[in-house]
């Protein structure tokens, strides 16, 4: 499977990646923003390949773009990577100014060591009341980043600005998990009255086409997603 754009700008490119891996949607934004022609292969996570386990021996994950031949391993990675290599290609996902830059790797940095445990509780919560404390103690990070929005954004339009940036893309990759998380739990986790600016965000984020291109079908992923609970609420589900 190909990905959309132009030429992949000095060696071929290959994407190892698992439809319903959020990490895996962030690496194709990224490309798809840059407008990057790429090879994508789907990897089996309950039986990796030769090229996953080559590629990527310490951590045997996805995403893993490999360029020329070598490999990038890590999401947030990744995404500096594509940025890097490939600097005239659409807006910067990271702004130039060294204060702006370590700003958008704080929030991003934020969203994967705090504010993603407690919304993975609630993801993994298979009773009403595991679901309700899950989200009760995910609200105070939702909180958090709905202020982290207003001070990035600016009153623009993205993290980023007028353009998606790194925290855009590493927050985004999670808001088609946020929505099917919410239908099964009966929660709103970008609630409108009580995070504006997020859930304006999420939406406006959704209707980008290189973000568009990289979600999955939300119907589908929401199957995936039922059958997942229903292993962990199964007496040999995982812990």
């Amino acid at each position: 499977m190909a990905g959309r754009g132009g030429g992949g700008g000095g060696g071929e490119l290959q994407l190892l990646g698992t439809w319903y891996s959020p990490y895996a949607m962030r690496a194709k934004i990224a490309l798809g923003l840059k407008g990057l022609s790429y090879e994508y292969i789907e990897q089996d996570l309950f039986g990796k390949s030769e090229l996953l386990l080559k590629s990527n021996p310490v951590h045997k994950k996805v995403p893993v773009l490999i360029h020329a031949g070598r490999p990038v391993c890590e999401s947030r990675v990744v995404l500096e990577y594509v940025d890097e290599a490939w600097p005239g290609a659409a807006p910067p996902l990271l702004p130039a100014d060294p204060h702006g830059r370590a700003t958008a790797r704080f929030w991003a940095t934020y969203f994967d060591s705090t504010f993603f445990p407690p919304w993975r509780a609630l993801m993994r919560a298979t009773t009403a009341e595991q679901r309700a404390e899950a989200f009760m103690n995910a609200v105070p990070q939702v909180e958090v980043l709905e202020r982290a929005f207003v001070e990035c954004s600016k009153g623009k339009a993205f993290f980023g600005g007028d353009a998606v940036g790194l925290v855009d893309v590493v927050v985004g990759g999670f808001v088609v998990w946020f929505k099917v998380v919410d239908e099964v739990a009966g929660s709103s986790l970008l609630d409108e009255a009580k995070f504006p600016g997020l859930a304006a965000w999420a939406e406006r984020f959704l209707a980008v086409d290189a973000v568009r291109e990289a979600m999955p079908d939300a119907g589908k992923l929401l199957e995936h997603y039922k059958g997942f609970l229903a292993k962990l609420a199964s007496p040999a589900g995982s812990t």
